[in-house]
Order: structure tokens, then sequence, then C-alpha cells
């Protein structure tokens, strides 16, 4: 028998057929006042796949702040999308809006066959993840979602174990715990806070911002079922910090066997993204991105070795180039079809928690 390392590597690795190197995917970054560009932009230069040709933003104090801090021509910037593709030809954006705006970048996007990545939540509502879903398959381009989340050799090869290996046998529970001391505390930028806790521009607070990653990766281990009902709690702990959106929320999302337990916080005394899953005769803890632990019905603990994934799916950066070059199609944590349905769950958690009633979602 092989080894368990062996057999999770050639289950995780894809299928990436080995090729010649295509020129690198012409890639445009589209706003800038999201925080997680402030990593995205320097990483772009250990990446011989794609190549930054241009960068929107209407806000010229801001695009004039990242000029000087990553030391970016000012020939890069553009106030438009529309200005932007009259001087060059770009095959793929990045997004960094706020989430409102991700319904708009794609809408402009799609007719002009631009796949597009924004970061995660795919939406603030299950509508405009439709309406985004619907123009990128009249325009044909391609979606991704972007979760940090998704990149955890951890996560991969505990989905290897679930469904590739049977090894805690079917899932019964899900718990996953998600988010930090709140973005104020942690030094988020004026231009994201500005939006972040806002409720039209984020669509709430702590639970969009954190209830995503427990419901998209709840969605992908329940290999995209759709869930039966949804109830959540939502608390203000910082209201003075966070007047007009929540900063805890947790969210139960009930399937016809089995739960998941989805809580997002601004209030952890750390930052956390770790996860448990619990089978019929066994689980899965998942406390960080390198960690995999499998208890038995023993009781014992095995810590598992994992296997380093292979670079198209390892990073975004990677995986956005493999999808625009035709090597791997947006599927499980990044897909369109799994968000829709993370849309669906987050939906449902701010009308539970509005009304204080469990939502049930339809077939």
């Amino acid at each position: 028998m092989r080894p368990l390392l062996v057999l999770i590597a050639l289950a995780v690795a894809g299928n990436l057929s080995a090729q010649s190197d295509p020129p690198p995917v012409r890639l445009a970054i589209v706003g800038l006042a999201h925080d997680h560009a402030r990593g995205f932009i320097p990483a772009l230069s250990g990446h011989r796949d794609v190549e930054l040709v241009g960068i929107v933003e209407a806000d010229p104090g801001l695009a004039a702040r990242y000029a000087e801090q990553f030391h970016l021509s000012k020939a890069l910037f553009y106030p438009t999308i529309e200005a932007l593709v009259a001087s060059t030809k770009v095959e793929a954006v990045a997004a960094f809006t706020s989430t409102l705006d991700h319904r708009k970048v794609v809408e402009a996007c799609a007719p002009l066959g631009i796949d597009v990545m924004m970061e995660k939540p795919m939406a603030v509502s299950a509508a405009d993840a439709r309406a985004m879903a619907a123009a990128a398959s009249k325009g044909g381009i391609q979606l991704v979602v972007n979760y940090e989340t998704t990149w955890y050799r951890s996560n991969q090869a505990a989905f290897e174990m679930v469904h590739g290996l049977n090894a805690v046998g079917a899932i019964r529970k899900i718990v996953v715990h998600d988010g930090h001391q709140g973005p104020a505390s942690i030094g988020c930028s004026p231009d994201f806070l500005r939006w972040l806790t806002d409720p039209v521009q984020n669509g709430g607070g702590a639970s969009m911002d954190f209830g995503c990653y427990g419901a998209d990766l709840a969605t992908w281990l329940m290999k995209g079922a759709r869930p039966t009902s949804v109830i959540a709690v939502f608390q203000h702990l910082q209201p003075a910090a966070y007047p007009k959106v929540e900063d805890e929320a947790t969210i139960v999302v009930t399937y016809p066997a089995a739960q998941a337990i989805l809580q997002a916080s601004w209030n952890w005394p750390f930052g956390r993204k770790d996860m448990e899953v619990y089978g019929e005769k066994a689980a899965l803890f998942v406390p960080g991105r390198d960690s995999l632990v499998l208890r038995n019905s023993d009781g014992k603990d095995s810590p598992l070795e994992l296997p380093s994934l292979p670079e198209a799916e390892s990073n975004p950066v990677s995986y956005l180039a493999a999808v625009v070059r035709g090597r791997v199609k947006p599927i499980g944590l990044s897909s369109v079809e799994t968000n829709l349905v993370v849309c669906e769950i987050l939906d449902a958690a701010r009308e539970s928690a509005r009304t204080g009633r469990r939502v049930d979602l339809a077939p």
C-alpha cells in the first residue's frame, strides 16, 4: 500500500500537463481600496506568468499613494476601465474594489472578453452574484473568487482525506473559525475601513468579511450541496468602532444529514482561519495552512505530513494565469458555482439575524 503522503499528493497534484511556457498574461488591477492589493502587487514581481499592464483607480490620491509606496510608474494608472482598454490590451483583471463594485467590474469586463478575479466574497448579495454569473456566461469570460484559504495545502489535503480516501466517513459537522481582533485594531487603511464597515458597500460586517470563508469551505466539502436552512446571530460588541455593522457572527447551516457552524469575528484575541471536520468514524483538525491532524474513534491524534501543491494551485497569481491560458478551469473553492451558494448562505444569515428566525432555503 502506498504511503498516505503519496496518495494525497497524487490526488491534489491536479492534471496540469507539461508544456512550453506561454507568454505572460497581460494583467490589470482594478481598484485599490481593498488592502489585499498591498500584498498582491509586490507578489507579482516573483511571477513570470503575468505582466502588470495597468491599474485602474478613480481616486487620484489613493493612486498616488500606491505609486509612491510600490515605486510604480504613473503611466500604469488609469481613471477608468474604458481608458485602460483604449490604451493597452488586457487579458485579465484582478479586482480590489469594494464588494459592492464587483458586479460593476464584471459587467464592464465581460463584453470585452476579459477574465476577472475578485477578492472574497463574490458579491454583496445572491442577486448580484447571479447577475455577475450571467454576464460572465454571456461574455464568455471566466470568474475566479480569491480566498486565502484556497491556497492552504491543509485544506486541499483535508478534502482528499474526506472524499478521496474516505478517512472520516460521511460528514456530520463542520466547524470553521475565521477572523481577527478587528480591522480597526489591526491597522487596516482608512480607504479599506471606509467601505469594509459600511453595510451597503460590504453587505455587512464580520459576517461578510469572514463568514464567507466558512460558507465557501462548507459548500466545497459538501460537494456543492445547497443547505436546507440557515440560522444566525449577529452582535455589536464594539459599537463605537463599528457602529453600522456587526462585529460578531455565528451562522448555523443545516443539510439533510449534517451541519456547519461558521464563527466569524472581529473580536478574536488573535488572527485565525482554522477548521474542524467531523465524520461518522473520525475527525480532521485543520489548525492552519500547513497542519492537518486526523483523530480516529480511539481518540488518538495522527499529524499528517502534507505534500506541496502544484504552482498553479498554490497561489492566486499562478492560478489566474493558468485559468486565462486554459490550463485549469475554476472549480471548487474559487468557482462561480460554489460562490453562488456562498452568497445564498450569507443572504439567509443576514435575514435570520434581522428577524431572529430560521431561514429555510427552497429546494
